[in-house]
């Protein structure tokens, strides 16, 4: 059967980054047919103006809708859209020019309902937005679980950076109310159905995460609410991994007590821990500054999301609670 793509990207609020995006789509060298279509989600600073300065040069489904979450924006997208393969994009992302002919040609040689790309940091990008996209991605912070080449098989999409079929989206209805969270439920719902992922190393997108540092406390303290809910769901997907950055907090409060109470030297782990970070993140983004930046971001990803797992772990996974009624502003009615 032959392919046809429809992007989809939900967008609210950000006609600057939609405009950056468009200006991506617009310049890549593919002779693929595809279209584009935006679902703005109560916006009270549309993009439909920028839409418009694009429609000679791209085929661009404009829609608008009431405040209803980003899951269900795409929900909608993919109902309206005329494809049969959906690329779900944040509307914070730029796409590199040969992104469509890579998803094409790893989808005609190995075939998959679903797959995933990587997040990447662009040379323009501020040194915060590089400090973040380090933290967020690196394989010693996160274990590379947002995308690495060791992860191809059996691997987790996440909706920045996700394609799906038409077959997939009929047949899981799409994404739920929950957000953040709703990728890795979809995923998981996927793989229940019994749908093959897999992540394409190449196909990477340039995420701008357009974020402070209170901005992205607030996400990842979201990111660790949501996991126990997940893993409520899908017992099966729970891993001991989740509880890493929980027990970062642990290993932080207990090394700066031991070196205060016993021996200075007991801080030492900690410290290299910290320093090999800190290295490894200035040799990519060749910068110290980057480099320190880097760290103030570990501490705020590791404490922001290790907060949140505790805290939902104990009034979902311990006492039971509905995870709609406990934390409410995670779903979107």
């Amino acid at each position: 059967m032959q392919r046809y793509y429809s992007f989809i990207i939900p967008v609210y609020n950000r006609p600057q980054e939609v405009q950056e995006l468009l200006i991506s789509f617009s310049e890549m060298t593919t002779k693929i047919p595809f279209e584009v279509v935006i679902v703005e989600d109560g916006s009270t600073e549309d993009s439909q103006h920028v839409a418009k300065l694009f429609e000679s040069k791209l085929n661009i489904n404009y829609h608008q809708k009431h405040n209803t979450g980003p899951g269900d924006s795409r929900n909608i997208g993919m109902q309206i859209a005329n494809g049969n393969y959906f690329i779900i994009l944040d509307s914070d992302c730029i796409i590199p020019q040969n992104y469509l002919e890579i998803v094409n040609d790893f989808l005609n040689e190995t075939y998959v309902d679903c797959y995933g790309g990587a997040d990447a940091a662009h040379d323009d990008f501020s040194p915060l937005q590089k400090a973040i996209n380090y933290v967020m991605t690196s394989l010693l912070t996160t274990g590379g679980i947002r995308g690495n080449k060791n992860a191809v098989q059996k691997f987790e999409p996440r909706s920045f950076n996700m394609g799906i079929s038409k077959e997939v989206f009929e047949a899981t209805k799409g994404f739920s109310k929950i957000h953040p969270g709703e990728d890795p439920d979809l995923s998981q719902r996927i793989e229940k159905k019994g749908f093959k992922t897999a992540f394409i190393p190449k196909a990477f997108v340039y995420h701008k995460r357009r974020i402070s540092w209170e901005k992205f406390y607030i996400q990842v303290n979201k990111f660790g609410l949501v996991r126990p809910i997940l893993n409520v769901w899908h017992p099966k997907a729970a891993k001991l991994t989740f509880w890493l950055p929980t027990l970062f907090i642990c290993f932080v409060f207990s090394s700066i007590v031991l070196a205060i109470v016993f021996h200075y030297s007991l801080i030492g782990p900690l410290l290299f821990y910290i320093f090999i970070v800190f290295i490894d993140s200035s040799l990519k983004n060749r910068s110290l500054y980057i480099g320190l930046l880097t760290i103030r971001a570990l501490f705020i990803q590791f404490f922001g999301y290790g907060r949140g797992f505790l805290v939902s772990t104990y009034y979902i996974g311990w006492l039971k609670r509905d995870p709609e009624k406990q934390f409410p502003k995670l779903f979107f009615k």
